[in-house]
């Protein structure tokens, strides 16, 4: 059916305004400074994705000649006009307050300067630095009009180079600034003053080095930034191995069409249209005029000068009361279930798990799924060890986690050469679950462990990404995490889940059918409602039932990170939902479904969020949970989060992100969850 605009918040416009919040943390002066410009580097990123990706692909839907009104509640043409208004204007205001945050970073005696503010104390270190850190590995493309100009890359951003020639002619060229160069140059301090000189600036100082050859009575320097189309498509090769076919195509897509076209906006028209001209930049791409610097994601590291006082305060992550790292980790699940909530306690608790199932005689065989591994991961390490030590491991790997493709197919080379059985998930689906299920031998019987997460198994994003871990030993939900895994082994079969709910087979039905108990509950006058927290909400299907629940008279309170298509608080239709949405400090991403039940609470946590993708095209699961005091923990997380009146924002069908403001105590929920946390092991 058609989306009405009045039903729906278009998914685009709705991730728009997620980053938009993104932004908001940018602007707060109430975070910390330094934290500040990593948020800008945040919001920037997520940009480059999303033109990558969404932008890219609306713009697939337009040029193969489809309205995409059905799909996207616009035409195709008039939403991407409308996004490249709306990010031109994002990113004016994203200039406007990266200029207030460096007239405050001066106030604290840190000043970024430019090549005209350079003195000659720094000149003879920015000579030096040039000639040994960036001068070898500087890439200087020359333009002519008779050869055609190299594929760039989205990955980097370029300094576009004019100069005016003594016989009056005109000579072009490109510099690249690679990611692996550090954007930002920490010069010498003096006194209590500190100086950084970002790369660009730099090389804008160094220009007469770089182009020595040339004679030019003129020479400038303005930046300019491609993004290109970041699907994969994969070719039909069937002599490929699954894993050549997705190197080939993370390969392809850095020649991928140009989505999005970002100059300085003080360029010289001539030099523009000579650019775009040579990249083929068209009408359907997204030109954006911009600032001085680009790649704005870069400040994400911007360098904190050892200065704590403009960084959140460091936390030291807790331990689960009752579970310990020094001894037996089986043990412990053996007697009872457990909860880990990172960051705020420590991811320690997964590697030790697998870890001490690599050196257990009694474990026989490991299986786990991997979605997004660290850089240098520990989980790996431990799958390896435990594979040298006889135990038969399965690792199932999703090898198109996006824009991570290279990295897991690097450590499924590895592990595959180390004797892992490695299973790439299943044909049309991605595998986004995150459990892991383990069988130890115990006087002749098999005893299964395992956990089950909301979560990557990565020790990087652990540190900042909120996820629940549950380490149990529930023979039950184990029986069905197993068959989870026999269905990547013969996934013609369709198995039936007494336990977890599982995509792309179960889970509209079964949360249909949790959602309709609520509904059913609540005409018979008993109490019914529904608190839901997630990351996105974009499947209409599920939207709609929502609205029959609110329709009903059932109450409905949601935490939502991103996209939210649904749209609240309107009378007739949604009166009985509120949303909001967190951004803070630490990345929100716990999914937990709770339902009323007559009082007899249902509670689960999951990996899936209430998009189509997760519903429909992964294999998600959702795992209940049993243990009282572990559903009353997790209640109590949804209310700590709900109470949020500090860093909540009201989705509304306004769209304009404005602070949620309720109640004299001021309650910023991931500070107060650390203190709930703190408490718990004091009682």
């Amino acid at each position: 059916m058609t989306k009405d605009k009045n039903t729906y918040t278009n998914r685009e416009l709705s991730w728009l305004k997620f980053n938009e919040r993104v932004l908001q943390e940018a602007a707060d002066e109430s975070v910390p400074l330094i934290e500040r410009f990593r948020f800008l580097g945040i919001f920037s990123n997520n940009l480059d994705e999303f033109f990558k990706v969404r932008y890219a692909t609306i713009k697939r839907i337009d040029e193969a000649g489809k309205g995409g009104k059905s799909e996207l509640g616009i035409k195709a043409s008039d939403l991407l006009d409308l996004i490249t208004q709306i990010v031109i204007t994002q990113q004016s205001s994203s200039l406007d307050i990266l200029s207030n945050m460096q007239h405050k970073l001066e106030e604290k005696n840190i000043y970024i300067i430019d090549e005209t503010q350079v003195d000659e104390d720094q000149h003879d270190f920015i000579k030096n630095y040039f000639i040994q850190q960036v001068s070898p590995a500087l890439v200087t493309i020359i333009l002519n009009e008779m050869l055609e100009l190299p594929h760039l890359k989205d990955s980097a951003a370029y300094l576009a180079v004019k100069m005016e020639l003594t016989n009056e002619e005109k000579q072009f060229a490109l510099i690249e600034i690679t990611k692996s160069m550090d954007r930002f140059v920490v010069l010498p301090s003096k006194g209590d003053k500190s100086y950084i000189m970002i790369l660009d600036d730099l090389l804008r100082y160094c220009l007469d080095d770089i182009f020595n050859i040339f004679n030019y009575t003129s020479i400038t320097a303005n930046m300019i930034k491609i993004t290109r189309d970041g699907e994969l498509d994969f070719d039909s090769d069937l002599s490929k191995s699954f894993i050549d076919k997705i190197s080939d195509s993370v390969k392809d897509r850095q020649i991928g069409d140009p989505v999005r076209f970002v100059y300085d906006k003080t360029i010289d028209d001539e030099t523009l249209e000579y650019l775009m001209s040579k990249m083929g930049i068209d009408s359907k791409d997204s030109v954006i005029p911009g600032g001085r610097y680009h790649n704005r994601r870069d400040y994400m590291g911007f360098p904190s000068l050892g200065r704590t006082d403009l960084l959140y305060d460091r936390i030291d992550p807790l331990k689960v009361k009752g579970l310990s790292i020094e001894s037996s980790i089986f043990t412990s699940i053996s007697a009872k279930d457990y909860m880990l909530h990172t960051p705020y306690q420590t991811f320690s608790y997964v590697v030790k798990f697998l870890r001490e199932a690599a050196l257990d005689p009694q474990v026989k065989t490991i299986k786990i799924t991997i979605y997004r591994l660290a850089q240098i991961s520990h989980i790996a390490s431990s799958l390896i060890n435990a594979a040298k030590n006889g135990k038969k491991v399965t690792v199932v790997i999703e090898l198109r986690a996006r824009f991570d493709e290279q990295a897991n197919i690097d450590y499924a080379e590895q592990m595959q050469d180390e004797g892992i059985n490695l299973l790439f998930g299943v044909s049309g689906l991605k595998v986004h679950s995150k459990i892991c299920v383990i069988e130890r031998d115990e006087e002749d019987i098999i005893k299964r462990y395992g956990f089950i997460s909301t979560g990557n198994f990565n020790e990087s994003t652990a540190k900042i990404y909120t996820d629940f871990t549950l380490f149990t030993a529930n023979q039950k939900i184990l029986k069905d995490i197993n068959k989870v895994f026999s269905f990547f082994d013969t996934n013609y079969r369709i198995h039936r889940y007494k336990h977890i709910i599982t995509s792309p087979h179960y889970t509209k039905s079964k949360l249909f059918a949790l959602i309709d108990t609520e509904i059913d509950n609540v005409k018979k006058g008993r109490p019914a409602f529904i608190k839901l927290k997630l990351n996105s909400i974009s499947s209409y299907k599920m939207v709609d039932k929502l609205y029959e629940a609110s329709r009903a008279g059932v109450k409905i309170q949601m935490i939502v990170r991103g996209i939210c298509c649904l749209i609240p608080g309107i009378k007739g239709m949604s009166e009985n939902i509120e949303v909001i949405s967190v951004i803070d400090k630490f990345l929100e991403h716990t999914r937990l479904y709770v339902f009323c039940n007559n009082n007899d609470t249902k509670v689960y946590i999951s990996s899936a969020d209430w998009m189509t993708r997760n519903i429909e095209n992964r294999v998600e699961v959702s795992c209940p949970i049993y243990q009282e005091d572990i559903k009353q923990e997790l209640l109590d997380v949804f209310d700590i989060c709900w109470s949020d009146n500090v860093k909540a924002r009201v989705i509304d069908e306004h769209h304009t992100n404005d602070y949620r403001q309720n109640g004299n105590k001021k309650v910023r929920a991931q500070f107060a969850l650390y203190d709930y946390f703190k408490e718990k092991l004091n009682t």
